[in-house]
């Protein structure tokens, strides 16, 4: 079994720089990280944060890894993965991605802290979790695709549920329909956008792209991006925001402006958020099973460590809710 000493000897780097490096401490420079982790993963050295070059035991914790721990479409995912941990008696890390490979949380992925992980964090990079899972660390990833035999993809269908909102919209009589989007490395963005493109192509409706606006996924980004869309003087016929979160601050600054909702522009927003039945208009959207992702992953991770063999991509429906932010044109 290889040791820290013979990653050092084949890096050509103290044995200090190869701590440094494995754990991504800023002191050393992208050219020797590269040059160890080259070394580690050609000895298939594995770092263990409880016990460094010691057998691996078993932690029975799991780690969730996302991008965000406090929007309101995560806490239903979270509620998800922890009941089920808990049912099967482990207990679940939740953490946040910020600083992306570099971040705290991917020593859960780097040194094997925890028996699994769940991710949906867009800035841990594929080829960090390409290396990190292994038969005995499973990882279940809700944002992409990824290679590796013990890496299984859990997605909703961003694509088919956009598309629907997309259609409601045109069915309705609406001709002018902008988007206003999520960050631009978010996976489940780009499915909800083909969604959206898919329907103007179906009934003939030409994109323009003065009507397309990121708002980050954020109720802020969400009131920024309606308030640009407002000061070119010039709205759509109606708005689909690519999560609820946006939609709501959409409607505040609609509100601020004295712009009604539907009666002078139709919304609609995707995930079904709690709140979005309690804004003024109700919020028509798309739901997407948040528990049951969170769910099904977890239950995937342990199936995974008992050995059994298991599908590689599950693919999760949505519902299209109907409520009062739409008008008929």
């Amino acid at each position: 079994m290889a040791t820290i000493k013979d990653v050092a000897k084949r890096a050509g780097v103290a044995i200090s720089t190869v701590s440094y490096a494995l754990n991504g401490n800023e002191k050393v420079s992208q050219a020797t990280m590269d040059k160890v982790l080259k070394a580690a993963k050609e000895l298939n050295y594995q770092k263990n944060g409880f016990a460094s070059d010691l057998k691996r035991t078993k932690t029975n914790t799991i780690a969730l890894i996302l991008s965000d721990m406090s929007g309101p479409y995560f806490s239903e995912l979270i509620k998800g993965v922890q009941e089920v941990a808990a049912s099967n008696q482990y207990d679940l890390i939740a953490c946040s991605s910020v600083g992306g490979d570099r971040s705290t949380a991917t020593k859960f992925l780097k040194e094997k802290r925890v028996d699994g992980a769940i991710i949906l964090a867009s800035n841990i990079s594929t080829k960090l979790i390409e290396e990190s899972a292994r038969e005995d660390f499973p990882i279940v990833v809700l944002d992409r695709e990824v290679e590796n035999p013990y890496a299984v993809h859990v997605e909703v269908d961003n694509q088919h549920g956009a598309f629907q909102a997309a259609e409601y919209l045109m069915k309705r009589g609406h001709r002018s329909i902008g988007y206003v989007s999520g960050p631009v490395d978010s996976h489940d963005d780009q499915e909800r956008f083909k969604g959206y493109k898919s329907a103007l192509d179906k009934y003939d409706i030409p994109f323009q792209s003065k009507w397309k606006i990121g708002g980050d996924f954020t109720r802020d980004g969400g009131y920024r991006a309606t308030k640009m869309l407002i000061v070119q003087q010039n709205l759509p016929d109606a708005i689909f925001y690519a999560n609820d979160e946006m939609a709501i601050g959409g409607l505040q600054a609609f509100t601020e402006k004295g712009i009604r909702v539907p009666e002078d522009i139709s919304i609609i927003g995707f995930d079904d958020i709690q709140l979005s039945e309690y804004v003024t208009p109700p919020l028509t959207t798309v739901r997407q099973p948040k528990y049951e992702a969170g769910a099904l992953a977890v239950h995937i991770i342990f199936q995974m460590l008992a050995g059994e063999e298991v599908e590689k991509y599950f693919n999760l429906s949505t519902d299209f809710i109907e409520r009062s932010s739409v008008q008929l044109k």
